[in-house]
Protein backbone atom coordinates (compact mmCIF):
# COMPACT_ATOMS: atom_id res chain seq x y z
CA UNK A 1 0.00 0.00 0.00
CA UNK A 2 1.16 3.14 -0.92
CA UNK A 3 2.15 6.43 1.23
CA UNK A 4 -1.39 8.33 0.25
CA UNK A 5 -3.54 5.35 0.37
CA UNK A 6 -2.34 4.73 3.93
CA UNK A 7 -2.76 8.85 5.07
CA UNK A 8 -6.17 8.31 3.81
CA UNK A 9 -7.13 5.05 6.16
CA UNK A 10 -5.85 7.02 8.83
CA UNK A 11 -6.42 10.94 8.80
CA UNK A 12 -9.49 12.59 8.39
CA UNK A 13 -8.64 14.37 5.06
CA UNK A 14 -11.06 15.29 2.22
CA UNK A 15 -7.85 14.77 -0.42
CA UNK A 16 -4.72 14.77 -1.01
CA UNK A 17 -2.63 17.62 -2.43
CA UNK A 18 0.49 16.90 -4.61
CA UNK A 19 3.03 19.63 -5.03
CA UNK A 20 5.40 19.31 -7.64
CA UNK A 21 8.12 21.57 -5.55
CA UNK A 22 8.98 23.64 -2.74
CA UNK A 23 7.07 26.49 -4.41
CA UNK A 24 3.87 24.58 -5.10
CA UNK A 25 4.04 23.33 -1.94
CA UNK A 26 4.26 26.90 -0.29
CA UNK A 27 0.88 27.79 -2.54
CA UNK A 28 -1.16 25.14 -1.19
CA UNK A 29 -0.34 25.67 2.45
CA UNK A 30 -0.93 29.85 1.79
CA UNK A 31 -4.35 28.80 0.53
CA UNK A 32 -5.27 26.51 3.37
CA UNK A 33 -4.01 29.17 5.96
CA UNK A 34 -6.45 31.59 4.11
CA UNK A 35 -9.33 29.02 4.30
CA UNK A 36 -8.72 27.75 8.07
CA UNK A 37 -8.05 24.04 6.14
CA UNK A 38 -6.19 21.49 8.46
CA UNK A 39 -3.20 20.78 6.17
CA UNK A 40 -1.59 16.61 6.98
CA UNK A 41 2.24 16.46 5.91
CA UNK A 42 2.60 13.11 4.15
CA UNK A 43 5.86 11.63 3.67
CA UNK A 44 6.41 8.06 3.10
CA UNK A 45 3.32 6.49 5.41
CA UNK A 46 5.25 5.05 7.64
CA UNK A 47 4.54 7.35 11.34
CA UNK A 48 1.62 8.75 10.54
CA UNK A 49 0.13 6.77 14.03
CA UNK A 50 2.42 8.77 15.78
CA UNK A 51 0.94 11.65 18.23
CA UNK A 52 -2.47 12.04 19.32
CA UNK A 53 -5.31 10.89 16.60
CA UNK A 54 -5.97 14.27 14.40
CA UNK A 55 -9.67 15.25 14.71
CA UNK A 56 -10.15 17.96 12.36
CA UNK A 57 -10.98 17.65 8.33
CA UNK A 58 -8.55 18.82 6.45
CA UNK A 59 -6.24 18.04 3.16
CA UNK A 60 -2.99 15.69 2.53
CA UNK A 61 -0.03 17.04 1.75
CA UNK A 62 2.08 14.75 -0.60
CA UNK A 63 5.84 15.26 -0.41
CA UNK A 64 6.52 12.73 -2.90
CA UNK A 65 7.29 14.93 -5.28
CA UNK A 66 10.05 16.78 -3.75
CA UNK A 67 12.87 14.37 -4.04
CA UNK A 68 15.60 16.15 -5.99
CA UNK A 69 19.24 15.62 -5.05
CA UNK A 70 20.27 19.60 -4.78
CA UNK A 71 23.46 19.57 -3.77
CA UNK A 72 25.73 16.26 -3.07
CA UNK A 73 29.61 17.44 -2.55
CA UNK A 74 31.08 14.53 -1.10
CA UNK A 75 34.51 15.61 -0.42
CA UNK A 76 32.44 18.00 2.01
CA UNK A 77 30.89 15.41 3.43
CA UNK A 78 27.30 16.87 3.23
CA UNK A 79 24.31 16.77 0.85
CA UNK A 80 21.52 18.93 0.72
CA UNK A 81 18.28 16.85 -0.40
CA UNK A 82 14.34 17.85 -0.80
CA UNK A 83 12.75 15.77 2.32
CA UNK A 84 10.64 13.51 -0.32
CA UNK A 85 13.90 11.80 -0.63
CA UNK A 86 13.50 8.04 0.74
CA UNK A 87 15.74 7.06 2.99
CA UNK A 88 17.00 4.07 0.68
CA UNK A 89 16.93 6.61 -2.00
CA UNK A 90 19.48 8.91 0.18
CA UNK A 91 21.70 5.61 1.61
CA UNK A 92 22.07 4.02 -1.94
CA UNK A 93 23.23 7.36 -3.38
CA UNK A 94 25.51 8.00 -0.06
CA UNK A 95 27.12 4.70 -0.60
CA UNK A 96 28.89 5.34 -3.92
CA UNK A 97 31.09 7.45 -1.93
CA UNK A 98 31.44 5.10 0.89
CA UNK A 99 29.22 7.51 3.07
CA UNK A 100 26.59 7.17 5.21
CA UNK A 101 23.74 8.78 7.50
CA UNK A 102 23.98 6.98 10.38
CA UNK A 103 19.72 6.92 12.08
CA UNK A 104 18.60 3.61 11.21
CA UNK A 105 15.23 4.08 10.30
CA UNK A 106 12.68 1.56 9.84
CA UNK A 107 11.28 0.81 6.67
CA UNK A 108 13.78 2.80 4.84
CA UNK A 109 12.64 1.68 1.72
CA UNK A 110 9.27 4.23 2.28
CA UNK A 111 10.38 6.24 5.13
CA UNK A 112 11.22 9.78 3.91
CA UNK A 113 13.70 12.29 5.25
CA UNK A 114 11.02 15.02 5.80
CA UNK A 115 9.75 12.33 8.21
CA UNK A 116 12.60 11.13 9.65
CA UNK A 117 13.34 14.51 10.62
CA UNK A 118 9.93 15.41 12.06
CA UNK A 119 9.69 12.40 13.64
CA UNK A 120 12.91 12.50 15.64
CA UNK A 121 13.52 9.21 13.92
CA UNK A 122 16.92 7.11 15.17
CA UNK A 123 17.97 3.58 16.21
CA UNK A 124 20.54 1.39 17.64
CA UNK A 125 23.41 3.84 16.71
CA UNK A 126 22.24 6.74 18.49
CA UNK A 127 24.62 5.59 21.52
CA UNK A 128 28.15 6.12 19.55
CA UNK A 129 26.83 8.16 16.79
CA UNK A 130 23.95 10.14 17.87
CA UNK A 131 20.28 11.33 16.61
CA UNK A 132 18.70 13.21 14.60
CA UNK A 133 19.51 16.56 15.65
CA UNK A 134 23.06 15.91 15.22
CA UNK A 135 23.08 15.92 11.60
CA UNK A 136 20.58 18.29 10.71
CA UNK A 137 23.14 21.26 9.64
CA UNK A 138 20.19 23.02 7.55
CA UNK A 139 16.81 23.03 6.43
CA UNK A 140 14.17 24.60 4.58
CA UNK A 141 10.28 24.46 5.50
CA UNK A 142 7.19 26.45 5.09
CA UNK A 143 4.95 27.91 8.23
CA UNK A 144 1.63 28.06 8.37
CA UNK A 145 1.03 31.05 6.72
CA UNK A 146 2.40 29.13 3.34
CA UNK A 147 6.13 31.42 4.19
CA UNK A 148 8.66 29.48 3.29
CA UNK A 149 11.65 30.09 5.78
CA UNK A 150 15.37 28.50 6.42
CA UNK A 151 17.81 28.13 8.69
CA UNK A 152 21.74 27.13 9.03
CA UNK A 153 23.80 25.90 5.76
CA UNK A 154 26.70 23.93 4.71
CA UNK A 155 28.73 25.09 7.49
CA UNK A 156 28.04 24.61 10.82
CA UNK A 157 28.04 27.67 13.15
CA UNK A 158 26.03 29.60 15.48
CA UNK A 159 22.59 31.59 14.78
CA UNK A 160 20.73 33.96 16.71
CA UNK A 161 17.36 33.42 17.94
CA UNK A 162 15.29 30.12 16.51
CA UNK A 163 17.87 27.22 16.01
CA UNK A 164 15.51 25.59 13.22
CA UNK A 165 16.99 22.73 12.55
CA UNK A 166 16.60 21.65 16.03
CA UNK A 167 13.77 23.31 16.45
CA UNK A 168 11.58 21.55 13.80
CA UNK A 169 13.41 18.02 14.63
CA UNK A 170 10.64 16.16 16.62
CA UNK A 171 8.01 18.58 16.23
CA UNK A 172 5.64 16.04 13.96
CA UNK A 173 5.38 18.85 11.59
CA UNK A 174 3.47 21.20 13.73
CA UNK A 175 5.94 24.07 13.33
CA UNK A 176 6.53 23.75 9.63
CA UNK A 177 6.48 21.79 6.86
CA UNK A 178 9.81 20.54 5.96
CA UNK A 179 10.76 20.75 2.33
CA UNK A 180 14.43 20.56 1.74
CA UNK A 181 17.54 19.66 5.05
CA UNK A 182 21.42 19.61 4.65
CA UNK A 183 22.89 16.64 5.96
CA UNK A 184 26.54 15.98 8.20
CA UNK A 185 27.50 12.65 6.79
CA UNK A 186 29.78 9.72 7.99
CA UNK A 187 32.16 7.33 6.20
CA UNK A 188 31.22 4.10 5.87
CA UNK A 189 32.61 1.83 8.13
CA UNK A 190 35.40 -1.03 6.65
CA UNK A 191 34.27 -3.17 9.68
CA UNK A 192 30.96 -4.03 11.45
CA UNK A 193 30.48 -7.05 13.89
CA UNK A 194 28.64 -7.50 16.99
CA UNK A 195 29.65 -8.99 20.47
CA UNK A 196 26.38 -10.79 21.85
CA UNK A 197 26.06 -12.84 25.33
CA UNK A 198 23.15 -14.17 27.16
CA UNK A 199 22.10 -14.37 30.90
CA UNK A 200 19.42 -15.42 32.83
CA UNK A 201 18.15 -12.51 35.55
CA UNK A 202 18.12 -8.94 35.09
CA UNK A 203 20.33 -7.88 37.42
CA UNK A 204 23.21 -9.71 35.96
CA UNK A 205 22.23 -8.28 32.87
CA UNK A 206 22.90 -4.45 34.50
CA UNK A 207 26.24 -5.42 35.23
CA UNK A 208 27.25 -6.31 32.29
CA UNK A 209 25.73 -2.79 30.92
CA UNK A 210 27.37 -0.91 34.25
CA UNK A 211 30.49 -2.52 33.12
CA UNK A 212 30.86 -1.54 29.43
CA UNK A 213 31.16 1.86 30.76
CA UNK A 214 34.41 1.78 31.54
CA UNK A 215 35.56 -0.85 28.47
CA UNK A 216 38.10 -0.46 26.78
CA UNK A 217 36.49 -0.90 23.42
CA UNK A 218 34.17 1.97 21.81
CA UNK A 219 30.67 0.64 20.58
CA UNK A 220 28.36 2.56 18.52
CA UNK A 221 25.57 0.22 19.82
CA UNK A 222 24.91 -1.43 23.25
CA UNK A 223 20.98 -3.38 23.00
CA UNK A 224 19.64 -5.41 25.97
CA UNK A 225 17.11 -7.67 24.38
CA UNK A 226 14.37 -10.32 25.41
CA UNK A 227 11.68 -11.90 24.74
CA UNK A 228 9.69 -14.40 22.17
CA UNK A 229 10.54 -11.74 19.32
CA UNK A 230 14.18 -12.91 19.90
CA UNK A 231 13.95 -16.17 21.67
CA UNK A 232 13.62 -17.22 18.41
CA UNK A 233 16.27 -15.22 16.33
CA UNK A 234 18.77 -17.96 14.98
CA UNK A 235 22.09 -16.57 16.17
CA UNK A 236 21.01 -15.28 19.74
CA UNK A 237 19.22 -19.01 20.42
CA UNK A 238 22.68 -20.59 19.89
CA UNK A 239 23.67 -18.82 22.62
CA UNK A 240 22.07 -20.21 25.45
CA UNK A 241 23.70 -24.33 25.80
CA UNK A 242 21.73 -24.76 28.98
CA UNK A 243 17.98 -23.64 30.22
CA UNK A 244 17.40 -20.29 31.18
CA UNK A 245 13.69 -19.34 32.85
CA UNK A 246 14.51 -16.40 31.01
CA UNK A 247 17.05 -14.94 28.50
CA UNK A 248 18.59 -11.73 28.29
CA UNK A 249 20.39 -11.06 25.72
CA UNK A 250 23.36 -8.09 25.46
CA UNK A 251 24.35 -7.39 21.96
CA UNK A 252 27.77 -4.88 21.38
CA UNK A 253 28.25 -3.26 17.72
CA UNK A 254 31.37 -2.96 16.66
CA UNK A 255 32.67 -0.50 13.56
CA UNK A 256 35.59 1.05 12.40
CA UNK A 257 39.06 -0.53 10.06
CA UNK A 258 38.98 -4.07 10.09
CA UNK A 259 42.20 -3.79 12.24
CA UNK A 260 40.06 -2.06 15.14
CA UNK A 261 36.95 -4.17 15.16
CA UNK A 262 39.66 -7.09 15.25
CA UNK A 263 41.08 -5.88 18.58
CA UNK A 264 37.79 -4.55 20.06
CA UNK A 265 36.25 -7.87 19.30
CA UNK A 266 39.07 -9.76 21.59
CA UNK A 267 39.47 -7.28 23.59
CA UNK A 268 35.63 -7.39 24.86
CA UNK A 269 35.71 -10.83 24.90
CA UNK A 270 38.88 -11.11 27.34
CA UNK A 271 36.88 -8.13 29.42
CA UNK A 272 33.43 -10.47 29.86
CA UNK A 273 35.94 -13.91 29.94
CA UNK A 274 37.28 -11.92 32.85
CA UNK A 275 33.99 -11.23 34.43
CA UNK A 276 33.31 -14.79 34.47
CA UNK A 277 31.08 -14.47 31.37
CA UNK A 278 31.23 -17.39 28.97
CA UNK A 279 28.05 -17.87 27.02
CA UNK A 280 29.04 -15.32 24.49
CA UNK A 281 29.47 -14.75 20.76
CA UNK A 282 31.16 -13.41 18.16
CA UNK A 283 28.14 -12.71 15.39
CA UNK A 284 29.42 -13.66 12.15
CA UNK A 285 26.31 -11.76 9.77
CA UNK A 286 26.32 -8.56 11.12
CA UNK A 287 23.97 -7.55 7.79
CA UNK A 288 21.50 -9.85 8.95
CA UNK A 289 21.20 -8.67 12.67
CA UNK A 290 21.41 -5.20 12.35
CA UNK A 291 18.52 -5.06 9.74
CA UNK A 292 16.52 -6.94 12.91
CA UNK A 293 17.85 -4.31 15.56
CA UNK A 294 16.71 -2.02 12.93
CA UNK A 295 13.19 -3.08 11.86
CA UNK A 296 12.22 -3.88 15.50
CA UNK A 297 9.40 -0.97 16.32
CA UNK A 298 7.88 -1.54 13.19
CA UNK A 299 7.85 -4.82 12.39
CA UNK A 300 5.21 -7.31 12.74
CA UNK A 301 1.59 -6.55 14.03
CA UNK A 302 1.73 -6.03 17.40
CA UNK A 303 -1.43 -4.07 18.73
CA UNK A 304 0.77 -1.84 20.87
CA UNK A 305 4.29 -0.46 20.72
CA UNK A 306 5.34 1.34 23.29
CA UNK A 307 8.67 3.45 24.40
CA UNK A 308 10.28 4.55 27.62
CA UNK A 309 13.07 7.10 27.59
CA UNK A 310 14.90 7.06 30.74
CA UNK A 311 17.96 7.34 32.59
CA UNK A 312 20.85 4.87 31.34
CA UNK A 313 20.45 3.56 35.18
CA UNK A 314 17.04 3.08 35.23
CA UNK A 315 16.72 0.75 31.67
CA UNK A 316 16.53 -2.75 33.51
CA UNK A 317 14.18 -1.49 36.25
CA UNK A 318 11.87 -0.64 33.10
CA UNK A 319 12.35 -3.59 31.36
CA UNK A 320 11.16 -5.56 34.35
CA UNK A 321 7.67 -3.33 34.49
CA UNK A 322 7.61 -4.01 30.93
CA UNK A 323 7.32 -7.48 31.72
CA UNK A 324 5.44 -7.49 34.85
CA UNK A 325 2.65 -5.60 32.41
CA UNK A 326 2.88 -8.32 29.59
CA UNK A 327 4.97 -11.02 30.44
CA UNK A 328 4.82 -12.40 26.51
CA UNK A 329 6.08 -9.13 24.78
CA UNK A 330 9.35 -8.39 23.20
CA UNK A 331 11.71 -5.80 24.08
CA UNK A 332 14.58 -4.21 22.79
CA UNK A 333 16.38 -1.24 24.58
CA UNK A 334 19.30 1.56 23.47
CA UNK A 335 20.55 0.17 26.84
CA UNK A 336 23.24 3.08 26.40
CA UNK A 337 20.85 5.96 25.77
CA UNK A 338 18.04 4.60 28.34
CA UNK A 339 15.16 3.46 25.28
CA UNK A 340 13.24 1.03 25.80
CA UNK A 341 11.21 -0.25 23.38
CA UNK A 342 8.18 -3.00 24.06
CA UNK A 343 5.97 -4.88 21.48
CA UNK A 344 3.24 -5.68 23.72
CA UNK A 345 1.52 -9.14 22.65
CA UNK A 346 -2.10 -8.06 23.56
CA UNK A 347 -3.45 -5.15 24.18
CA UNK A 348 -3.68 -4.38 28.45
CA UNK A 349 -6.44 -6.51 29.78
CA UNK A 350 -6.91 -3.67 31.79
CA UNK A 351 -6.71 -1.25 29.28
CA UNK A 352 -4.36 1.24 27.77
CA UNK A 353 -4.44 3.97 30.92
CA UNK A 354 -4.44 1.96 33.67
CA UNK A 355 -1.29 -0.39 31.92
CA UNK A 356 0.54 3.68 31.46
CA UNK A 357 -0.88 5.98 33.59
CA UNK A 358 -1.24 3.54 36.63
CA UNK A 359 2.37 1.17 36.23
CA UNK A 360 4.66 2.42 33.47
CA UNK A 361 4.47 6.09 33.63
CA UNK A 362 5.05 5.67 37.05
CA UNK A 363 8.16 3.89 36.47
CA UNK A 364 9.29 5.92 33.91
CA UNK A 365 9.00 8.88 35.91
CA UNK A 366 11.34 7.42 39.00
CA UNK A 367 14.33 7.48 36.54
CA UNK A 368 14.15 11.06 35.36
CA UNK A 369 11.56 9.72 32.03
CA UNK A 370 8.79 9.25 30.11
CA UNK A 371 6.74 7.00 28.20
CA UNK A 372 5.41 7.41 24.86
CA UNK A 373 2.86 5.54 22.39
CA UNK A 374 4.85 4.00 19.27
CA UNK A 375 1.89 2.29 17.70
CA UNK A 376 -1.68 1.61 18.77
CA UNK A 377 -3.55 0.54 15.17
CA UNK A 378 -6.47 0.29 17.29
CA UNK A 379 -6.85 3.33 18.20
CA UNK A 380 -8.29 3.05 21.67
CA UNK A 381 -7.75 5.33 24.83
CA UNK A 382 -5.27 7.56 22.97
CA UNK A 383 -5.55 9.98 25.38
CA UNK A 384 -3.08 13.02 25.83
CA UNK A 385 -1.83 11.85 29.33
CA UNK A 386 -1.63 7.89 27.80
CA UNK A 387 0.19 9.10 24.42
CA UNK A 388 2.10 11.75 25.92
CA UNK A 389 2.58 10.62 29.60
CA UNK A 390 2.66 12.88 32.64
CA UNK A 391 5.42 15.82 30.72
CA UNK A 392 6.63 18.44 32.84
CA UNK A 393 7.69 20.25 29.17
CA UNK A 394 7.18 24.09 29.69
CA UNK A 395 3.68 23.59 27.47
CA UNK A 396 3.13 27.51 28.16
CA UNK A 397 6.26 28.61 26.31
CA UNK A 398 5.64 25.91 23.55
CA UNK A 399 2.56 26.76 22.69
CA UNK A 400 3.77 30.34 22.47
CA UNK A 401 6.36 29.14 19.87
CA UNK A 402 3.38 27.46 17.69
CA UNK A 403 1.62 30.48 17.50
CA UNK A 404 4.41 32.33 15.78
CA UNK A 405 4.87 29.61 13.46
CA UNK A 406 1.10 28.66 12.68
CA UNK A 407 -1.45 31.13 14.50
CA UNK A 408 -4.72 29.47 12.79
CA UNK A 409 -3.01 25.95 13.95
CA UNK A 410 -3.76 24.14 10.51
CA UNK A 411 -0.50 22.28 10.51
CA UNK A 412 -1.30 18.42 11.59
CA UNK A 413 -3.31 19.87 14.20
CA UNK A 414 -3.88 18.68 17.54
CA UNK A 415 -1.23 15.59 17.51
CA UNK A 416 1.63 17.41 19.48
CA UNK A 417 2.21 17.94 23.28
CA UNK A 418 1.13 21.11 23.54
CA UNK A 419 -2.16 20.02 21.51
Amino acid sequence: MNSTATATGILPIKHILSPADQAAAADAIRAAHESDTAIYPIGGGTSLGSGLPPKKTGHGLSLAGLKKVVDYPARDMTVTVEAGLSMAELNKLLATERQMLPLDVPRAEKATIGGVIATNCSGPRRYGLGTVRDYVIGIHAIDGRGMPFKGGGRVVKNVAGYDFCKLLTGSLGTLGVITQVTLKLKPLPEQSAFMACVVGELDQAERILAALVSSQTTPVAVELLCGPGWDKEPTLKSLAAEPLPQRYYVVVALEGTTAEVAWMTSQLHREWRDSGLTAQINVGDAADLWRKLIEFPADGDSPLVVKASVAGSGVTAMVAAFQKVDPACSIQSHAGSGIVIARMSKFPDGGLSRALVGNLQNVAAAHQGHIVIYSNPSGAEMTHQSVWGATDAPLKLMGAVKQQFDPKNILNPGRFVYA
